[in-house]
């Protein structure tokens, strides 16, 4: 067994942990990253949401054929081509991945392939991969030598971002015709009907995903609408929008099993609300969507000592430091929102802050949340009952602006929320200042990048209302909405 040194050793190279390695490796460290896939990104970028989204893109493709008629167009669809899909799948993920080796080892930063185990806290244990003999080294991009059956690869900081899986039924694991997110973007085809289980990001984008293709979706959700945690208006449309589209959008369930049987499909056992009786949904698929867990449960984490909740995240501090010296955790094996762009900015944080620079740590309530679900629904900030809960925030507001005004929302033909919130702060009651900002739209995806620099960089709102929108946009309806906030609406009374 032979030894390597560096002043970083990452554990996992998914957004959060190449960040990190290619920020640290800007500045002078160097860097080692140990990865058991075969491919670099992790689930972001293999499993999550560059395939995801390509799948939208193309089933937005199909939206376009479908409202054409409305405006004039005759159009139809005439099949999919599930096999030039997959392609357009697999080259999406392939061009990104293959970038991505390409930046780390123009960085200089080393990665090895293998399974990864930290000792005495500063030292990884590296074994094969599952299916390797070898150790893979790989300095130039994508080409991995052998370096032996094991290897132990010393740093001065070792960073944890082993990142998560998806979240079983509490009394059914994925089989046969239960599955996971993983096993839905692999499917060879789109299935005729599904039941999909949960009321987050991923089950309403394969909900539109799936819809827009013609499957018969069932969604159950325990809560009343979807988002529940959301800002109600937003939460509230984005339920009407899926049940217009004809997604079967079925409230206040609790669901006792799932019934994979013998034969094609699996059949979900669920009641609702409380009558008390026992209902079935029936799919040639049905998609598990609850969460997911973190991936801490390797016998290592216990054994060096490093502190968790009772959930299974690693707890750090606001950089990123983990209770054990020199260790530090960050994305979706910490508590907060499990986005990649959160961890590529936690990454970022991590390397400065070891580097000796002063960064400014993550706050969560600045990190954009979306989903690609059709329409679009993105969130940052506060919501109005977060605001008002804060004794630091005085004379919290919230406007709703009527997005049908807006030129484009109606070209679109889809419908739409937005709501601002805004508030002062105690030690500056007359500066009202935009506090958060909940988007139901088309492309409210990148309407919400706007939304967090305000939020983010504490604009006052005075000054965010006076910033010009190019017209006609969808953008030019968060301009009205800050005008309506700040008391001086136009275009809307």
């Amino acid at each position: 067994m032979t030894e390597q040194h560096f002043d970083i050793v990452i554990i996992g190279a998914g957004p959060g942990g190449y960040s990190t390695a290619l920020r640290a490796a800007q500045l002078g460290k160097t860097v080692a990253l140990v990865e058991r896939d075969e491919t670099l990104g992790g689930t972001c970028l293999n499993r999550g949401c560059i395939p995801s989204k390509a799948l939208l893109t193309a089933a937005h493709s199909v939206e376009n054929v479908r409202q054409a008629e409305r405006m004039g167009i005759n159009v139809a669809l005439q099949s999919i081509d599930f096999g030039r899909l997959r392609d357009f799948r697999m080259s999406t993920v392939e061009t990104m991945t293959k970038g991505l080796a390409g930046l780390l080892s123009h960085r200089g930063v080393t990665v090895f392939r293998g399974e990864a185990q930290l000792k005495n806290g500063h030292e990884v244990h590296v074994a094969p991969a599952l299916g390797e003999t070898q150790v893979l080294r790989s300095i130039k991009a994508g080409v991995g030598e052998p370096v032996g059956s094991e290897l132990t690869v010393a740093g001065g900081d070792i960073v944890l971002a082993t990142g998560s899986r998806p979240l079983p039924l509490p009394d059914d694991s994925f089989s046969g015709a239960l599955i996971d997110s993983t096993q839905a973007l692999e499917l060879d085809t789109f299935p005729s009907s599904a039941v999909i289980i949960g009321a987050g990001a991923v089950a309403l984008e394969f909900a539109s995903l799936w819809n827009a293709s013609g499957c018969k979706v069932t969604l159950l959700i325990r809560k009343d609408r979807v988002l529940s945690s959301w800002e109600k208006r937003a939460s509230m449309t984005l339920t009407r929008e899926l049940k217009r589209r004809g997604v079967n959008v079925v409230t206040r369930t609790s669901v006792s099993h799932v019934d994979t049987g013998t034969n094609l499909g699996a059949t979900v056992h669920y009641r609702q609300g409380d009558d008390g009786e026992e209902h079935t949904a029936y799919g040639e698929v049905v998609l598990a969507a609850i969460g997911r867990m973190p991936n801490t449960d390797a016998d290592w984490f216990a054994s060096n000592g490093i502190a968790l909740d009772e959930r299974g995240y690693v707890l750090t501090d606001a950089y990123g430091r983990a209770n054990v010296e020199g260790v530090w955790a960050l994305g979706d094996i910490t508590p907060g929102h499990a986005l990649a762009h959160r961890a590529f900015e936690q990454g970022i944080t991590i390397a400065e802050t070891i580097a000796g620079l002063d960064p400014k740590p993550v706050v969560d309530e600045t990190v954009p949340q979306v989903v690609f679900s059709f329409p679009e629904a993105a969130s940052v900030g506060l919501t109005l009952s977060e605001a008002k809960s804060r004794d630091t925030i005085v004379d919290p507001q919230e406007t709703a602006y009527p997005m049908m005004s807006n030129s484009r929302m109606l070209m679109s033909g889809e419908g739409g929320s937005m709501t601002i919130v805004s508030g002062a702060m105690a030690d500056a009651p007359d500066v009202p200042l935009v506090l958060g900002v909940h988007i139901v739209s088309p492309i409210a995806s990148d309407l919400i990048a706007e939304a967090e620099q305000l939020v983010g960089n504490h604009v006052p709102l005075a000054d965010a209302a006076r910033l010009i929108h190019p017209h006609p946009t969808f953008s030019e309806s968060f301009g009205e909405a800050l005008l309506k906030a700040d008391g001086r609406p136009l275009h809307t009374r």
